[in-house]
């Protein structure tokens, strides 16, 4: 009898004991799969009430905007294709100062760089961002992978609430 406790607190001693050994270490996978670059600080937008939209995608356009950030405007339009059956789980922002007859317009974010798109969550939180490239078919490529991340966390929040949506 005397060997189960002793067994039971080794059973949750041990593991604990490896995760802050490998925490203390400093370990961290050299790869990651998403496309895009997390923020190094935590930025929340003012985003529009829309119960039924789980992303954002959020295309930053300030009013000292240069040529190829411009050019990003068009990508949006294109994003709207490119989404086909996920268009009505994600909205589209426009941040600044601007038109878009497919994009929410909305105030900018000062400490977000111009010209670039962001995942953004459905609280408004900026999760992803996708710098801009001087090549346009970098800008697609780019693109490709924003798409790629967006499809994995609507599959992540589709088999994380059960599948009710």
């Amino acid at each position: 009898m005397s060997k189960v406790p002793g067994l039971f607190l080794a059973c949750c001693i041990i593991p604990l004991l490896a995760a802050w050994l490998v925490l203390r270490s400093g370990w961290q996978p050299d790869t990651t799969t998403n496309q895009g670059r997390f923020l190094s600080q935590e930025i929340i937008l003012g985003v529009p009430e829309q119960a039924h939209k789980a992303w954002f995608i959020a295309l930053n356009q300030p009013r000292d905007c240069n040529q190829a950030c411009l050019g990003q405007s068009e990508l949006m339009d294109q994003l709207v294709v490119a989404l086909g059956k996920h268009r009505q789980q994600v909205g589209l922002l426009l941040l600044g100062e601007g038109q878009s007859e497919v994009a929410s317009v909305i105030p900018e974010a000062p400490v977000l760089s111009p010209g670039a798109f962001y995942l953004v969550d459905k609280r408004g939180l900026v999760v992803l961002e996708y710098l801009p490239q001087q090549d346009q078919t970098a800008n697609r490529v780019l693109l490709k992978g924003l798409l790629k991340d967006l499809k994995k966390l609507l599959s992540y929040e589709r088999s994380s609430s059960g599948g009710s949506q």
